[in-house]
């Protein structure tokens, strides 16, 4: 019986603080303060050590030294996350695909408007990107596999990243990007 009437306790206790944070804002927003502020921190997940692309099922799994030696373009971004301004560099998504079988064209124009991108990190993270948002034909933004930040290895982020730069927030950035596999839906 006596844990039972704890369990309740406990249970009366939440209940209280999520009715006075809810209908007193002004109580929430000094707890909050109370509280010291972190860096936006991600758990530790595996480095990203290779790159697999697959376009129309054809897989291709490229290393860093291959990444390296493909033309490069440098984008400036701000990252709301930790509320600073940094600089990657790395190749453009557009052209790698169009490397790997995925050309833009006449031809594959139909195609384009159909077409998406799943990229996936290492810890299973994954987003999701239409075609024209990363071919820059059709898009003012700039998505690139990301090798370096600020002229440096990318470090705890793994040897790839993807980052846009027309994003407000890097949510649909991926850090240890190990996979990009583009679909067509029929």
């Amino acid at each position: 019986m006596n844990s039972a009437i704890r369990s309740f306790s406990r249970l009366a206790a939440v209940a209280a603080w999520v009715f006075v944070a809810t209908t007193n804002p002004t109580w929430a927003n000094a707890q909050a303060a109370e509280r010291p502020m972190t860096a936006h921190a991600h758990e530790a997940s595996p480095q990203s050590t290779s790159l697999t692309v697959t376009v129309d099922g054809k897989a291709t799994t490229l290393s860093a030294v291959e990444l390296q030696a493909m033309p490069q373009k440098t984008i400036a971004v701000h990252n709301e996350h930790t509320k600073t301004d940094e600089s990657y560099s790395g190749v453009p998504l557009g052209d790698l695909l169009a490397k790997y079988d995925f050309p833009v064209d006449k031809t594959t124009h139909t195609k384009m408007l159909r077409s998406y991108l799943v990229a996936t990190g290492t810890d299973k993270y994954w987003v999701l990107y239409s075609a024209t948002e990363i071919e820059s034909s059709e898009h003012n933004g700039d998505v690139i596999v990301a090798i370096a930040k600020d002229g440096k290895p990318l470090g705890e982020d793994g040897l790839f990243k993807l980052v846009a730069s027309e994003d407000k927030k890097p949510q649909r950035w991926v850090r240890n990007l190990t996979a990009l596999t583009l679909k067509t839906a029929e």
